[in-house]
């Protein structure tokens, strides 16, 4: 069948808006995911895997349970609702894995990419027009969704060419979290006592490594993990000064660990990584007046955060995770590139 190509779309995808009008993908109830047909300025990509965003993967495994076929058909119906994987209760979607099929005309102009690249999507799949013909595998203990199905980026979307260093699905375990390590390389400073919340997972590994190098040796690195086995394996990297278990949920606990081990000083900086709700309060507790609390979390309140805050009166800057973050791709990439052990800690989960 002959793809169809329309001329004049939106450098932002708004043309593939269904519901309501007048707004962007994102946002969007329900997009068009119609891919006989693209724009001249999109591209469509044929997806072999979709990493789906933690803390909707999470949600969803609460929700149907741990059944596969379950698990295919809650992926199935969102899709089929929205026209993309942008779950409805998290809000929040994950990225892709695909093959370029079709570079739209008026992009070849500009786009460095030609027809059977490799490439990672940048963008969320929140906003990413996707047709799933069928689901493969899913991948409970990584997120990650094997699947024959068809996608869109437009002109604006952020990618990057799989590397030709490190397996598939490294890289996309990687990329999918590559905006908290490079905030992080952006927050921390020389001597900063950082610390990280959910330190021994995916972008938390990533965090602590990135804190380490830029706090140097004159900095602290303090890893909060929820579970023993947490615990073991970020101790084991040796990446933090400083290891602790603690429920991020219990702020009055998470408070009282750290204001011991800083005398009172609290962290200058907190990161948090982790895919559970309201573990707000203990983000903001363990900051010292006029810190830096970064939300990477899509399980985060921003009204829990700003009104908890002013709650017990504390003066810290809030920043929600934006994914996005200049040279971000090379920044993650580059960790598991420097790190052996990290590098090998992934390799068992992720390929």
């Amino acid at each position: 069948m002959s793809l169809e190509v329309i001329k004049n779309g939106n450098p932002f995808g708004a043309h593939r808006v269904i519901e309501p009008r007048d707004v962007l993908p994102q946002p969007a109830q329900k997009i068009d995911n119609n891919l006989s047909r693209i724009w001249d300025n999109e591209l469509l990509i044929d997806v072999q895997f979709l990493n789906i965003d933690s803390a909707s993967f999470t949600q969803i495994k609460n929700d149907v349970g741990a059944d596969d076929e379950k698990i295919k058909a809650r992926i199935l119906e969102i899709v089929g609702d929205r026209g993309k994987m942008h779950n409805p209760v998290t809000g929040s979607g994950g990225m892709l894995i695909g093959t370029v099929n079709t570079v739209g005309e008026k992009l070849k102009e500009t786009c460095p990419l030609k027809e059977g690249d490799r490439i990672v999507s940048l963008v969320s799949l929140s906003l990413t027009p996707l047709a799933i013909e069928e689901i493969l595998e899913v991948k409970k203990e990584t997120d990650q969704v094997k699947v024959k199905a068809k996608a869109v980026l437009f002109e604006n979307s952020l990618y990057a060419k799989l590397p030709e260093d490190m397996p598939e699905t490294l890289a996309l375990a990687v990329l999918d979290v590559c905006g908290a390590p490079a905030q992080t390389a952006r927050l921390v400073k020389q001597g900063d006592t950082t610390v990280i919340i959910g330190a021994g997972g995916k972008s938390g590994i990533l965090c602590a490594w990135e804190a380490k190098r830029r706090a140097g040796v004159t900095g602290r690195i303090i890893g909060v993990e929820y579970s023993d086995a947490g615990v073991a394996s970020l101790k084991a990297l040796g990446i933090c000064d400083d290891v602790v278990k603690l429920d991020a949920s219990d702020a009055l606990t998470c408070y009282d660990t750290i204001s011991t081990l800083t005398d009172g000083k609290l962290a200058d900086v907190i990161i948090n990584c982790v895919n559970i709700e309201n573990t707000e309060l203990a983000s903001i507790m363990m900051c010292r007046d006029k810190g830096v609390v970064y939300f990477f979390s899509m399980a985060t309140s921003f009204t829990k955060a700003a009104l908890g805050a002013e709650g017990i009166g504390k003066d810290v800057d809030m920043i929600i995770g934006n994914g996005y973050t200049a040279g971000h791709a090379e920044i993650a990439l580059n960790v598991v590139r420097e790190s052996n052990d990290i590098r090998k800690m992934y390799e068992k989960l992720y390929v």
